[in-house]
């Protein structure tokens, strides 16, 4: 594999970080291959004059990315620009005449000599630790230490834990469940002086595949599992614990993948009736099966509806002193309904009027849906995987600080009409 070029562009276009290789022909499409990816609301891309793998192409621009994040703290423009000395000499290191050469956070350490300007985020959320307290979402968002000074006096002893899952729902028209899965994974991010050995243990009673039946009732089961290559799996069948040396900026610690029945966070019960040749109702009823401690932040819901529709009236019908709001998206044609703040165990209701350029037929009501659905849950997760505990291995000293966060979020969450 060998890059042309490569690019970081803000969403407007603008270039933020370019280093231009061997070949002098950025722009232009004769002869060249031209690969991006999206992240943090930027564009990485890169050109190429030769036959390469698309696929280990993005892998690179994917582990670009999450250089300049770990050792930015954060992936934003603003962080770029501050930054654009850091991350040139990075790149440098990476990418010698457009050949990949170290890719890794942990690796580029002892080549870097500049030091991040940290930005600050604005942050949503609370993190939590065992203890019961709380610090800024913002936390994580610490570039790595560079030059050998992780672990260096004045910087906070911590640790951070998400648990991310994202869920795949198809509902039928009555509501019912009709396919669904789990794409999981504990993500971590160390900030530890020295290095330790961990070790976090999850559920007793977790189950992976087929080992031990189905498990006993409200078991955790996974149909699969894989592990990042710090983990060591010596005590992972007797006691569910692993122990590893986390290594420098963010990564994976494991995936998983589930498959069997859970309780879906939200059910949405669809219903279209005639009101007249050329008129169309249709109400969407969302109901919140999560706890009353809990919510859903940021909820969209998007409702296509048919070609030949004039004129839309949206009416949403809720909980008292929700903020929601609803908008005919003519150029989509579709209605996008927002909820800013979705409390748990409530349920939201939107009518939505639809007047027709021509007569109603039966292929005009096929022209209404999927609806699809796009949320987060803050501090829940629908698989009940939990951390019983994370601590630093025998002969450690150090009394670190471990922030734990649940997030839940919508991959693919539809509905048929």
């Amino acid at each position: 594999m060998c890059l042309s070029a490569f690019f970081v562009l803000s969403p407007r276009g603008d270039t933020v970080i370019q280093r231009e290789y061997r070949f002098n022909r950025v722009f232009s499409l004769h002869g060249e291959t031209y690969i991006h990816i999206k992240r943090g609301g930027l564009i990485f891309a890169c050109s190429t004059p030769y036959n390469v793998s698309p696929s280990s192409t993005v892998e690179l621009l994917n582990k670009i990315a999450k250089v300049f994040k770990d050792y930015c703290g954060t992936l934003s423009e603003e962080a770029i620009r501050k930054n654009f000395i850091l991350l040139y000499e990075l790149l440098d290191e990476m990418l010698d005449y457009g050949y990949p050469q170290v890719t890794s956070t942990e690796g580029l350490k002892m080549y870097v000599h500049n030091t991040p300007i940290p930005t600050a985020p604005v942050a949503t959320e609370v993190l939590k630790t065992s203890g019961g307290k709380t610090a800024s979402a913002s936390s994580v968002h610490k570039p790595v230490s560079v030059g050998g000074q992780r672990g260096k006096e004045g910087n906070k002893n911590e640790i951070f834990v998400d648990i991310l899952e994202r869920l795949n729902v198809l509902f039928s028209p009555n509501g019912y469940v009709l396919n669904s899965s789990i794409d999981g994974n504990i993500q971590m991010k160390s900030y530890l002086a020295g290095n330790p050995e961990l070790r976090l243990a999850l559920n007793e009673d977790l189950v992976v595949g087929g080992k031990g039946g189905s498990g006993e009732y409200g078991a955790v089961v996974l149909d699969d599992l894989n592990f990042n290559e710090c983990v060591n799996l010596s005590e992972f069948d007797g006691s569910k614990t692993l122990t590893f040396y986390p290594p420098d900026g963010e990564f994976v610690l494991l995936n998983y993948r589930i498959t069997n029945e859970f309780r879906v966070p939200f059910k949405m019960l669809p219903a279209v009736s005639s009101l007249s040749s050329t008129k169309l109702e249709v109400l969407l009823t969302l109901r919140n099966e999560i706890p009353q401690a809990n919510y859903g932040a940021n909820v969209q819901v998007r409702i296509p509806v048919p070609r030949s529709t004039g004129t839309v009236f949206c009416e949403p019908i809720g909980s008292e002193g929700c903020e929601q709001n609803a908008e005919y998206l003519a150029n989509e044609r579709k209605v996008l309904w927002t909820i800013k703040k979705f409390p748990g165990s409530t349920e939201m209701t939107i009518k939505i009027k639809l007047s027709l350029d021509t007569a109603c037929t039966s292929q005009t009501r096929k022209e209404i849906g999927p609806v699809s659905m796009n949320f987060e849950i803050p501090m829940f997760n629908v698989s009940n995987l939990q951390v019983r505990y994370l601590r630093i291995a025998e002969g450690g000293g150090q009394a670190p600080f471990r922030w734990v966060r649940y997030v839940t979020q919508s991959s693919s969450y539809v509905c048929r009409m």
